[in-house]
């Protein structure tokens, strides 16, 4: 294309993608989560929010007022799990992976602290989950706390240190992924508690 100046500008080529798959969407497990739960509150569906980290500040540059910089920091204690809130009536708590690895989920992933708090939320009558996302095949899986305490268990009495990708298809559930709710768990926990 010329312009009136003599300029040549190129226009850019694109790339046709197909309409049935929703790989490259740039985003994180976590951004896509923070989306969906600000859906589902803007809309009065529920009230889920990600839990702050815990950081002790010790430290602080200040080479400009309006510019300080954290230089030193620790965490007070370890955290438990990434979100919580409430949905119709009942209390959800979940924790939140991503995988690059196509064949398996690390369970190094979790840790003692996070099973803890999960058997505590399910013996209150909690709804207790794991959304597993496998980036490499651009899926999330939500798997059922008594599930993955299954796998746990395992571990410990010297089983397999990770969940396979098939197993994971047989155990969980794949989440639908829409505009507006990337991660819509809750059609989940509709079928499951509901």
């Amino acid at each position: 294309m010329n312009y009136p100046n003599g300029q040549r500008k190129t226009m850019p080529v694109r790339i046709k993608q197909d309409k049935n798959t929703f790989s490259n969407r740039g985003m994180s497990l976590e951004e896509d989560i923070n989306i969906t739960n600000q859906f589902y509150l803007d809309t009065g569906r529920a009230v889920i929010h990600k839990k702050p980290t815990p950081v002790q500040i010790v430290n602080v540059n200040y080479p400009k007022r309006s510019a300080a910089v954290i230089t030193e920091a620790y965490f007070k204690q370890a955290s438990t799990t990434d979100y919580n809130g409430i949905y119709r009536g009942k209390y959800i708590d979940f924790e939140a992976k991503e995988t690059k690895n196509k064949t398996l989920f690390p369970l190094a992933n979790i840790h003692d602290h996070q099973i803890e708090h999960m058997k505590s939320i399910i013996s209150q009558g909690g709804i207790c989950f794991i959304i597993i996302r496998f980036a490499a095949y651009d899926e999330a899986y939500f798997l059922e706390a008594e599930k993955l305490f299954l796998f746990w268990d395992d571990k410990l009495n010297n089983g397999k240190k990770s969940i396979s990708y098939e197993k994971i298809q047989n155990e969980s559930y794949l989440i639908p992924f829409h505009f507006q709710m990337r991660i819509n768990y809750l059609s989940i926990i509709d079928k499951l508690y509901f």
